[in-house]
């Protein structure tokens, strides 16, 4: 790298825990930093769900680089071993985080574009030695270009949910249908979103994390409002296992094997009714104004007031078309990274310790972090990014004995068998996922392996 070019900042995409996270180790190597958040406010992402409580604990929620930029402006940090909510962390966390890094973080920036000075993604000469080129719009409509020695995109994936539609594409319908549907878990704590959905048939389509936090809570909501006729059909693209209700006593992280647990127990109390094996393909209007969800198979559900889509979420790749970029053209991770959080060999939550190497990218000095090197792969954990960030820094500052020295260890889900399994023909079933036998179909209100505890986890010995 030229000495104008190494004198430029890093430019990091995104104000949330990673991208913050990242200037606080830029900060601590002495490495200049501008930080673009195309939010109002730092973790704008996080405070769209703030009503939601995180199932790691304030002790994995914090990073080390910025714990100690933290400290001298007299920031006290949280118990440990308590849950924060979304909102918790961004006041409490992001918030202080980013006043200490001042000016380096500027809200209202959307990066629409990011290349090398002077060279589209076709051209090869000279192409290493130029800084990169970052186009920003500001929330006022002005355009401008920064330039930078490297850039971070810790970007996330929150703002491209995925959607109803089996097939990754919309359900015919279902752009019609947008005002019934939201993609995000509904604050029921909210009164106005409160009677949206009481006394209501609601449809949740999803497996995950959020998808049990929604049925969690609509059970709730049915129990406080006993007799209202509120109920949850839980649409399920699957057939339900000992494994859909993720790894519950066995989960290494208890907050999260709890929220399987409570979407397993809103079903067998009844306030929850599973659909299994249905790919959303056509979202209807009846005669009441009802949605009616037909399956690809041809299967029509009862109609519904609401639907509920927690499909998970995918990258924004647009501003970084002009980049050369290496992802796997499944998961729309990085190659390199790809088969170890790949959900159709594995889901155990074991991921091998990984940094710049692996989130490296045949443009040098681009790196896709937290959220968005994951792609469309689930079970992200903040202190993944952390670590992430970490490696990718020192790589950046020329420490590669350092940014080599990765450690990780990820508490696993107590959950194995690769979610491809569920699809496969029985006959390949047999050769199970990453380190478990292929997950066997259980019926609802059965005991299941989530309900009892597990010893050395889901590889463990």
């Amino acid at each position: 790298m030229n000495a104008p070019t190494a004198e430029l900042p890093v430019v990091v995409i995104g104000a949330g825990p990673i991208g913050l996270a990242a200037a606080a180790h830029l900060t601590e190597r002495g490495l200049d930093s501008v930080v673009l958040e195309a939010g109002r406010t730092a973790g704008a992402g996080v405070r769209e769900w703030a009503h939601v409580r995180l199932f790691s604990t304030w002790g994995e929620l914090v990073d080390p680089a910025a714990e100690k930029l933290l400290a001298p402006t007299g920031w006290s940090k949280p118990d440990a071993g308590t849950y924060p909510s979304g909102g918790d962390w961004a006041d409490r966390y992001l918030k202080p985080l980013a006043d200490a890094l001042g000016d380096k973080v500027r809200t209202g920036a959307r990066v629409t574009g990011v290349s090398r000075t002077g060279r589209d993604r076709i051209v090869d000469a000279d192409r290493e030695t130029q800084p990169f080129v970052v186009h920003v719009e500001h929330a006022d409509g002005r355009e401008e270009r920064l330039f930078a020695r490297a850039v971070i995109d810790a970007s996330g994936t929150w703002a491209l949910p995925g959607p109803a539609g089996g097939s990754g594409l919309p359900a015919l319908g279902e752009r019609a249908a947008a005002e019934r549907i939201t993609y995000r878990v509904p604050d029921l704590k909210d009164p106005a979103v409160r009677a949206r959905y009481a006394g209501r048939r609601t449809a949740v389509i999803g497996s995950g994390a959020s998808a049990f936090t929604a049925l969690a809570y609509l059970a709730d909501l049915a129990e406080a409002e006993d007799g209202s006729g509120t109920k949850a059909v839980w649409i399920l693209r699957r057939g339900i296992s000992g494994s859909t209700f993720g790894g519950g006593t066995a989960d290494q992280l208890p907050a999260r094997g709890a929220l399987g647990l409570a979407a397993k127990a809103a079903v067998d109390d009844g306030h929850a009714d599973a659909v299994t094996g249905f790919r959303t393909e056509v979202i209807e209007r009846d005669g009441d104004g009802g949605l009616v969800l037909v399956a690809e198979d041809g299967r029509r559900l009862e109609p519904v007031d609401e639907v509920i889509v927690l499909t998970g979420f995918r990258p924004d790749l647009s501003f970084l078309s002009e980049i050369r970029l290496g992802l796997d053209e499944r998961l729309q991770a990085p190659t390199a990274l790809a088969p170890l959080i790949d959900p159709n060999q594995h889901s155990c939550g074991t991921v091998y310790p990984h940094g710049h190497r692996e989130l490296a990218h045949p443009e040098q000095g681009v790196y896709l972090v937290g959220m968005k090197s994951y792609g469309r792969a689930p079970t992200f954990l903040a202190m993944t990014g952390y670590e992430q960030v970490r490696s990718v820094v020192a790589a950046i500052a020329g420490d590669i004995e350092s940014a080599d020295r990765v450690e990780l260890t990820l508490p696993e889900t107590g959950v194995c068998g690769g979610a491809g399994l569920f699809d496969a023909p029985e006959a390949d079933q047999a050769d199970g996922g990453c380190c478990a036998p292929a997950p066997q179909l259980i019926q609802l209100g059965a005991s299941t392996p989530a309900d009892e505890a597990a010893t050395g986890g889901c590889c463990g010995s």
